[in-house]
């Protein structure tokens, strides 16, 4: 099937990377508290928290978006949180005011289209 020279450019703007990397966190479309993330990473062992998905592109709809982070945890961390892993997104989601999709793990094949889209929200020193 050929498309139109108008669809196939739509579509490279649609998932242009350009759209992600210049965002920082006064342009997001959601209010942020980065020190009440900060201390919630690292009473949890999470050592970078970084948000991806629609959150950082312009259809984002802050009625109804959720949105999507994924945490890195600190070594052997996961193994000792048991059941309490299962609240952290909607622990999160009372910091930031809206549902999140908390994840640590990503299929390889997803991380590979959104690494270079990852915003990092917080990030251990």
């Amino acid at each position: 099937m050929h498309l139109p020279r108008k669809e196939i450019s739509a579509v490279a703007e649609f998932f242009c990377l350009s759209e992600y990397v210049r965002v920082n966190v006064a342009e997001l479309p959601i209010p942020i508290d980065r020190e009440q993330v900060a201390r919630f990473c690292r009473e949890r062992g999470i050592r970078k928290l970084s948000l991806f998905g629609s959150v950082l592109r312009p259809d984002f709809d802050p009625r109804h978006s959720d949105v999507d982070v994924l945490a890195e945890f600190e070594p052997g961390v996961l193994k000792s949180a048991g059941f309490r892993y299962f609240g952290y997104a909607e622990e999160l989601a009372a910091i930031i005011g809206r549902k999140v999709d908390f994840c640590s793990r990503l299929h390889p094949l997803i991380l590979a289209r959104v690494r270079d889209q990852l915003f990092p929200l917080y990030e251990r020193a």
